[in-house]
């Protein structure tokens, strides 16, 4: 346990799901840091299965890697030391200190997150040491008063750990003065006596029209309201926590890159920054949907349950529209879980993703994988294969895949082959996620497959957008007074 001086913090909860939470933390981290105050995010507990591999070797949600940039700290696991990541709809890998813990159901999960406040406290514990201040983002909403018990991601963390609360509502959905004041009304007086104030978050028009609900909510409450915050286009511009927020209008001309949004979608961040090249028409395939006959590239992303998202791939016809873009020349990238459905078989004999079995592949590529081992966690610099250049990514997968098209790998790692490459060259996979965050890799695959010279800076792009962030709610919000709240 450490000891010596702590630092305060603050807590952002909200009135549920998507209010904006995961952006108002890292807009007050990267508003934090410009006043030269070191400043660390934390969530005790998230569910994503968009995971960020991170320095000290574990993994943490991708919301708080971004947090992490936002505040200018490495990430670590301590900033979330319980992530869930789903596997069916009832069950979830449980994440402790980046580590995982079990694959439990709902009802079982709920009987261990008991257990689980110890670890969170201790990380949180161990952030306050080595920061001036930590701001920490709530999970779902408090007024989820069924989960209070034994709670580790809002008011029961809130409590253990004695941080002030402040309660952020979305208006862009709809009643967010009955969000508040319902909140409110539904709370334990003890966890109603933590929350010091709230925002409003998401507001599109004149403000001014809001002034009665503010004050109606500040009267209904007794809490202080900090700010009202419009709609922060940008956002788009950051990576995605929801992989729906990667939907993008595609554009009407330009290299057309179908990307496939399986049911179990991990680490969609591999999309980021195609969304922003203005050479590329990015097209999600929504479940249902075919994939485009004109799709210059088609790739398959990673996924936490690879058999059970094959069969949902072949469920929706994906295989056959596969088959005939193949056919007609297209090209097709696997990421990870999207590789091993590329080879002949998948073996999962130690029911590692879900029931012990075989599934076929889809047998676009000549290769074979089997599940078991060690998850590989790790940042990785690689050397891509084809163009020479470097690729710095990170790896988080469990299986190893050989087979005769490994002998034309995707790309170098620590002097080892990763990936294959059909024999005609239009079919690749790989495990390296993140690969196209790298400007000069990412400008010289897709001049490869005919997209014009791109000159775009992502890193830069994402780091100018957490500033525009933090400029943006400094006009909206009191930061002075958000910030002096923490203890």
């Amino acid at each position: 346990m450490p000891t010596g001086r702590m630092a305060p913090a603050l807590m952002i909860q909200g009135t549920g799901s998507n209010v904006g939470k995961s952006l108002i933390v890292a807009g007050l981290c990267r508003a934090a840091m410009r006043r030269g105050i070191r400043v660390a995010p934390f969530k005790p507990q998230n569910m994503s299965n968009n995971a960020a591999v991170t320095s000290d070797g574990g993994e943490i949600g991708r919301a708080q890697a971004l947090q992490a940039l936002a505040a200018g700290r490495e990430a670590i696991v301590d900033m979330n030391p319980v992530l869930l990541k789903p596997e069916t709809d009832i069950g979830a890998q449980v994440i402790v200190h980046g580590k995982r813990l079990a694959t439990v159901k709902a009802r079982a999960y709920w009987e261990l997150k008991q257990q689980l406040m110890r670890a969170v406290l201790d990380s949180f514990d161990r952030l306050k040491a080595a920061a001036d201040l930590v701001i920490v983002e709530g999970a779902g909403s408090p007024a989820e008063i069924n989960l209070r018990k034994g709670d580790i991601a809002n008011m029961g963390f809130a409590e253990h750990a004695n941080v002030p609360v402040v309660l952020a509502g979305d208006i862009d959905r709809g009643g967010v003065i009955a969000q508040i004041v319902g909140t409110k009304a539904v709370l334990e007086p003890g966890d109603g006596d933590r929350v010091v104030g709230f925002i409003i978050n998401k507001f599109r028009g004149d403000p001014s029209l809001f002034d009665d609900g503010y004050a109606y909510i500040e009267k209904a409450t007794g809490w202080r309201g900090y700010g009202v915050v419009p709609f922060f286009p940008a956002a788009g511009d950051l990576p995605a926590e929801d992989a729906l927020d990667l939907e993008t209008r595609p554009r009407a001309s330009g290299l057309k890159i179908a990307w496939l949004a399986l049911s179990r979608i991990a680490n969609f961040d591999d999309f980021d920054p195609l969304k922003q090249e203005l050479g590329v028409s990015l097209h999600m395939v929504r479940p249902g949907e075919p994939i485009p006959a004109d799709a210059d590239l088609v790739i398959i992303p990673g996924t936490k349950s690879t058999r059970g998202d094959l069969a949902f791939l072949r469920a929706q016809g994906w295989d056959i529209d596969l088959a005939a873009h193949v056919r007609r020349g297209g090209r097709v990238l696997g990421i990870c879980g999207g590789y091993q459905m590329l080879g002949r078989k998948i073996a999962d004999p130690d029911g590692i993703e879900g029931p012990p079995g075989t599934s076929e592949g889809l047998a676009i590529i000549d290769v074979e994988t089997t599940m078991g081992g060690d998850k590989r966690l790790t940042q990785t610099a690689a050397r891509h294969v084809a163009s020479g250049l470097t690729i710095n990514g990170y790896e988080i997968h469990i299986g190893r895949t050989i087979g005769p098209d490994c002998a034309r790998p995707f790309a170098i790692v620590e002097g080892q082959p990763d990936g294959a490459i059909s024999a005609d060259g239009r079919v690749s996979g790989t495990y390296l996620h993140g690969m196209f965050a790298n400007d000069a890799f990412r400008a010289a695959f897709l001049s490869a497959l005919g997209a014009p010279a791109s000159s775009h800076a992502y890193a830069s792009h994402v780091d100018a957008t957490l500033d525009r962030l933090a400029q943006h709610l400094e006009t909206h919000l009191d930061i002075d007074g958000l910030l002096a709240l923490a203890t």
